[in-house]
């Protein structure tokens, strides 16, 4: 089993989480990936239920605080839900990823995932009043 370093990042390069993502294969799709990722941040957030989620996507009926979204009400997240909005936002444009510096562009690309691998998940920022 091979560690995943992946980051969070703003389009500036800042970072705004960093986590470690055990992968079992070497190689997998870019679909995938994220699944993998979605599913151990909220496995991670209903093993506790409080707190903030930092995760992906903003989970619904949560809000936006300084470092992660917080629900209004503390209950399990929705492991489909999530992965479902993670998937539209890729597609969407909402982030983009890096899988070892280079730029992938499907959700059925193949990425190499190895030790020693790393995934970049740049969140953009919609423009306010254009």
């Amino acid at each position: 089993m091979a560690l995943l370093t992946i980051q969070d990042e703003t389009a500036t390069g800042s970072i705004l989480n960093q986590l470690e993502l055990e992968i079992a294969q070497e190689t997998l799709t870019v679909r995938d990936l994220i699944a993998q990722r979605v599913q151990q941040e909220v496995a991670a957030y209903n093993r506790r239920q409080s707190g903030v989620f930092n995760g992906l996507v903003q989970p619904t009926q949560s809000e936006r605080v300084l470092n992660g979204f917080r629900l209004r009400q503390p209950k399990p997240i929705d492991v489909e839900e999530q992965l479902y909005k993670a998937l539209e936002g890729f597609q969407q444009n909402g982030y983009f990823v890096l899988v070892n510096n280079r730029q992938v562009e499907s959700l059925d690309e193949e990425v190499w995932v190895g030790t020693g691998a790393t995934a970049s998940f740049i969140k953009l920022t919609p423009l306010v009043g254009g």
